[in-house]
């Protein structure tokens, strides 16, 4: 069964009931809906008169559900994971820790390639010139040295909306992937703590603010997929607004079909694929990460 992402974006009392997550009225006590905990994935609080039992939250995070927190201006600010999520989680960890850096140069190669094939493969669905990108598909080098990830996407995001400019503060319509990205970030770490890793230790990433870079890491060459729902969302409803109907639109990025080692498979469970390879390449049994094909 694919789990549910729940988002509630008014006042509510959220509560733990027969293995249920029950949403009241705050006021009247009116239960106004329950779901089975094991059909979640994650849970996103959009309201400040938002209250949730103790209770409630060990047993999420005791079924490893993601809880995100939304700010006052209703984009995604933090997450909640619980500390460990498999059962050999000690003994994996120590095989992320010891991965040598011509190996995380090598995963990260392999990381920039899907992600610009996914781009340029974008492109092309909307009938946008994709050649440049193959050029940088084909050069790119061990830990990306020569940046064709940046340069990639300089010629992306030009092209895909017009002379559009990627900025996480910018113009619209980075509202739309900003929210997009935050839910795919909680999916991809959702995913690494289930694989028993770390989200903190990247194989690029390193920022030393960031305690999710290898959620950061891993989660590129799913953006296109992101980039694609919002694409479609602005040509059908010709608006770039962050309102109730684009939030459900893209909160349905976890349930889009995509192809992964040859199989399609909700996003959802294509990133645990993902994750469950990225483990094996630390311990040599895998030699390439599983990542999907964007058609």
């Amino acid at each position: 069964m694919i789990k549910q992402t729940i988002y509630i974006g008014s006042p509510s009392y959220l509560k733990l009931k027969q293995k249920q997550l029950v949403v009241q009225e705050p006021e009247t006590k009116e239960v106004k809906g329950t779901i089975p905990i094991e059909d979640i994935a994650i849970i996103m609080l959009d309201h400040y008169q938002i209250t949730i039992s103790n209770q409630l939250l060990v047993k999420l995070q005791g079924n490893n559900i993601v809880v995100v927190t939304c700010d006052e201006h209703h984009l995604p600010l933090g997450m909640m994971l619980p500390i460990f999520g498999h059962s050999e989680y000690s003994e994996r960890v120590k095989f992320q820790i010891v991965a040598s850096e011509p190996l995380k140069k090598q995963l990260w190669k392999q990381t920039v390639k899907q992600k610009i094939k996914n781009q340029k493969t974008l492109l092309t669905l909307h009938n946008k010139n994709s050649e440049p990108l193959t050029t940088y598909l084909l050069t790119v080098k061990s830990g990306d040295s020569t940046n064709r990830e940046g340069i990639a996407a300089q010629y992306y995001w030009k092209h895909l909306f017009s002379n559009f400019s990627r900025h996480r503060f910018g113009d619209a319509p980075n509202n739309l992937l900003n929210f997009g990205y935050a839910v795919l970030r909680s999916i991809v770490a959702r995913a690494l703590v289930s694989s028993g890793l770390l989200p903190v230790l990247g194989i690029f990433h390193k920022n030393k603010y960031n305690p999710y870079c290898l959620a950061d890491d891993i989660m590129e060459p799913y953006r296109p997929f992101v980039d694609k729902l919002v694409y479609n969302y602005i040509s059908n409803n010709n608006t770039t607004d962050l309102n109730k109907t684009a939030k459900a639109t893209i909160l349905t990025i976890a349930t889009q079909d995509v192809s992964i080692d040859g199989l399609i498979r909700p996003l959802f469970i294509a990133v645990t694929t993902t994750t469950a390879s990225l483990y094996k390449c630390f311990t040599g049994e895998l030699r390439h990460i599983k990542y999907p094909e964007l058609d």
